[in-house]
């Protein structure tokens, strides 16, 4: 996949959970700001890291169940999955290069 998937309350434990391999979920909304400027990065990172991470995007407004379980209260929430949890979280806008560096380390 070389685009994020759009992920909702539904296919969110399929999609995610179940992944064969680490996925960066980005939690937004489409009146958020510093989402719209993190979108283009999370979108570049995806192409970058075709085949070795899944990622995907959870529209807070329609999905607020998947939103509610990760206790997701501001966004953009960017959270990096592993064998089905949790490994790490960002809140706010984040440079390419901090997304990258966590990335990695779920990776290894």
């Amino acid at each position: 996949m070389t685009e994020p998937v759009n992920v909702t309350d539904e296919n969110f434990r399929e999609t995610v959970l179940e992944a064969k391999q680490p996925v960066l979920v980005d939690f937004w909304a489409p009146w958020c700001a510093p989402c719209r400027a993190v979108a283009p990065i999370v979108e570049e990172l995806a192409k970058e890291y075709e085949g070795r991470a899944g990622f995907a995007k959870v529209n807070v407004d329609e999905n607020s169940s998947v939103a509610r379980d990760y206790g997701i209260s501001s966004i953009p929430t960017i959270l990096f999955f592993k064998d089905g949890k949790p490994m790490k979280q960002i809140v706010g806008f984040a440079q390419k290069a901090e997304l990258k560096e966590n990335l990695e380390s779920v990776l290894s």
